[in-house]
């Protein structure tokens, strides 16, 4: 049976920190928009506190996760045990952003492993509450390793080419909702 707890503890997040990969889950208020559910790896989510979360969105084919956040604030984190006892914890929570081109991104971004610098985004979790369960049904994997092609893409551009294909793919998602804002304060 699970449990529901108001804020992280201890053993949650030595769960979190052993975990190779997590998912993100973020909806727009229309009802015609869609649902969107992100996989997410390369040891970029932090715990800030036992009531905040982070994590450096490194970038990927659309803008969802930072549209849907900066409409409604409305987002859900997901850890599975794929090794291990059985496990799943839920995050529950208010998003915000943080854009590269933020004046604050660079100190922030500086709570991370070295290695995301160019990360196009920081997505803060205001925890309202976490939840775990069993589990069982979630099958066992074997962590092989992280994929480079993600980094490999980012560091093959120079700079101020990688800045603004940012600003120029992910200005809308998929929905038609306002996605990567060029001036931000």
């Amino acid at each position: 049976m699970g449990k529901t707890y108001e804020k992280l503890d201890d053993k949650l997040i030595d769960f979190i920190k052993a975990q190779k990969m997590f998912f993100v889950a973020t909806a727009p208020l229309s009802e015609e928009g869609h649902v969107n559910v992100s996989p997410k790896g390369y040891d970029s989510f932090i715990v800030i506190d036992e009531t905040t979360v982070a994590y450096a969105d490194l970038g990927g084919s659309g803008i969802e996760t930072l549209a849907h956040v900066n409409e409604n604030a409305r987002i859900t984190i997901m850890f599975c045990a794929f090794e291990g006892p059985a496990n799943i914890v839920r995050i529950y929570g208010k998003g915000r952003t943080l854009q590269f081109n933020h004046p604050d991104f660079e100190a922030e971004i500086g709570r991370f492993p070295p290695g995301h610098e160019r990360a196009r985004n920081i997505i803060y979790v205001d925890i309202t509450s976490v939840s775990d369960s069993c589990g069982w049904g979630v099958p066992f994997y074997e962590f092989k390793g992280q994929r480079d092609q993600l980094q490999r893409y980012v560091a093959n551009k120079p700079l101020d080419q990688w800045h603004e294909s940012r600003l120029a793919k992910n200005a809308e998602s998929i929905d038609g909702l306002p996605g990567m804002a060029r001036e931000t304060s």
